[in-house]
């Protein structure tokens, strides 16, 4: 078979744009899969993402949707598959962190949490049930502090808790797919939403958690889904918590 006649696999990266999701895309645009780069609202940071992608010599596009509505998410998969021929990875990265004690916690925050986090991940799911090829593989994104239960993030870890729920049943209903359905749950990991309003102190001390003694970086974390996306398909319905050691 020459290489010219090899069809590439196909990822979209939902919050392609920047920090994990960035990370993601050009780690998996670096193992020859073509890429669709989602952002909300962002296209200049899309496609800053895209041509890094390109100028590696890799295949990427960007794509703009609402990941809670069906519509956009449905065009962004027809644009996978007009461009690239089908689909076989979805990362689910897109994602919103409000943070407040929950007494505080103002109940529009919570809205536009559970919006992005609990509904976008629910319809880009659904959406992917339906259009992963087999040997598929569709990798939702939680976070560790569900378990680690640190305060001020009672409403985020809510609804990342309801992913979590939403993953491992996942995976029993696509059972003889040949798709795996994963959930990666990062701890304290140096993006910009991580990042973003916290004292400097408030860092140091997150950082000091792990026993490695430091944050995590967003290529820490897209090696991991790297392994799922493709060698790893003996692992399915699991929360991987992937946070350099911290114990709940």
């Amino acid at each position: 078979m020459t290489t010219d006649t090899v069809t590439p696999r196909v990822a979209i990266v939902t919050g392609g744009s920047g920090g994990i999701g960035r990370a993601t895309a050009e780690r998996l645009a670096a193992d020859g899969m073509a890429v669709v780069v989602h952002y909300a609202g962002n296209e200049a940071r899309a496609t800053e993402t895209v041509q890094a992608i390109t100028d590696a010599g890799g295949q990427a596009i960007g794509a703009r949707a609402d990941v809670a509505e069906p519509s956009d998410v449905a065009a962004m998969f027809d644009t996978a598959t007009d461009r690239f021929g089908g689909v076989d990875v979805v990362v689910n990265t897109a994602g919103i962190m409000l943070l407040s004690p929950l007494a505080e916690l103002d109940l529009d925050d919570f809205d536009r949490m559970h919006r992005t986090n609990v509904r976008g991940t629910f319809v880009v799911s659904q959406e992917a049930a339906a259009r992963l090829r087999d040997g598929g593989a569709l990798i939702n994104f939680s976070s560790s502090v569900v378990k680690l239960a640190l305060p001020s993030y009672s409403a985020y870890a809510a609804t990342k808790g309801a992913v979590d729920a939403l993953t491992m049943i996942l995976a029993k209903e696509l059972r003889g797919r040949d798709i795996t359905v994963n959930t990666v749950a990062p701890g304290p990991t140096a993006t910009p939403l991580f990042l973003e309003g916290k004292p400097q102190q408030a860092i140091d001390q997150l950082a000091s958690m792990p026993p490695l003694e430091r944050l995590g970086q967003p290529d820490d974390i897209a090696e991991l889904v790297a392994f799922l996306a493709a060698p790893g398909r003996w692992v399915n319905g699991q929360v991987l918590q992937t946070n350099g050691g911290v114990a709940a």
